[in-house]
């Protein structure tokens, strides 16, 4: 992914200069690092060969309820964040309920959990956007030492969860849960208590990138939730963690982020359409899969022309 991000960003110096501009990076490079934040949360439910497709809702319940219940107070704010954090462990649980203990189908589960989230949106906002708090939208869009403050938030919090998940005893036990759920039953894992955590966990993560979101956008929609759903699975996979489930690479999943925010830039540079952007978006999901999934090498033995040289001369 290293190597993708750098050609990524030479071919937009190269062919489309103004997409590497100071101006765009600056307004492109908050939106990555809260990309990078739910991308995180959407690979511990992938280490335990799930998904969450409730990341839309809850991402645009946590920014709604940081937006609209201070309304417009700062003294507000904090309190707004403990409710979003509130709301994000109850949600996490439902879905490690129904998949941890119930043993539904992530999708359905997950899918089930949008809706509600979804629901709870339209509820507590009628549709109406809500300006954001000028200390959040200080946050949100503020600089330090000429880089945005998201990008330090989104670093500090690759480097926790990554060190957690790699280099503590429990980190290494959810890797052995999602890698192998008979061998850590047969170890003494609590695997159902992993599976529940990774939904809680991942739902806190979303609740941080909403914050950033929220903190970036002056006036989010009851909506800013649907922009991620495809780009955090498309991360994800980019960043190399098997859709079955197993070890994965969190700091890759973060390059992931940062490489589909800038490729959306280029391709915005080029001057294509929205829908073509959404297929761009797509493919790399579709080359991440392809990538990760297929046995190249058993493929690749399987054509005519290698079958012809492995047969042995008579």
């Amino acid at each position: 992914m290293i190597v993708a991000t750098l050609t990524l960003f030479l071919a937009s110096l190269l062919l489309a200069s103004s997409s590497v501009s100071r101006g765009v990076l600056l307004t492109m490079l908050p939106f990555a690092s809260a990309l990078a934040v739910a991308s995180l949360g959407q690979t511990l439910v992938v280490m335990q060969g799930g998904i969450d497709l409730s990341i839309a809702g809850g991402l645009s319940l946590y920014v709604v309820i940081v937006t609209k219940y201070p309304a417009g107070e700062n003294a507000r704010l904090l309190p707004a964040i403990g409710i979003a954090l509130v709301a994000a462990i109850a949600a996490g649980a439902l879905n490690g309920f129904l998949i941890g203990r119930m043993r539904l189908n992530p999708i359905v589960a997950t899918l089930g959990t949008n809706a509600l989230l979804f629901g709870a949106v339209l509820w507590y906002t009628a549709g109406i956007p809500t300006t954001t708090t000028a200390r959040l939208a200080k946050v949100g869009g503020g600089l330090w030492l000429g880089v945005p403050i998201p990008v330090y938030v989104a670093v500090a919090v690759t480097a926790v969860v990554a060190a957690v998940v790699k280099l503590t005893p429990a980190g290494r036990r959810f890797e052995g849960v999602g890698a192998n759920e008979t061998a850590a039953l047969t170890a003494g894992i609590r695997v159902k208590r992993h599976r529940t955590g990774a939904y809680v966990w991942a739902q806190v993560l979303y609740c941080l990138a909403a914050i950033l979101h929220a903190g970036i956008v002056n006036q989010p929609t009851a909506y800013e939730g649907n922009d991620y759903l495809l780009p955090s699975v498309a991360a994800v996979v980019l960043g190399g963690t098997s859709l079955l489930g197993g070890r994965g690479n969190l700091v890759a999943t973060a390059v992931a982020a940062l490489f589909l925010s800038q490729l959306d830039q280029f391709v915005l540079a080029l001057g294509v359409t929205y829908a073509t952007r959404q297929l761009v978006q797509a493919a790399a999901l579709a080359v991440g899969v392809a990538l990760y999934t297929i046995d190249w090498r058993a493929l690749t033995r399987r054509l005519p022309g290698r079958r012809l040289t492995n047969v042995a001369p008579t």
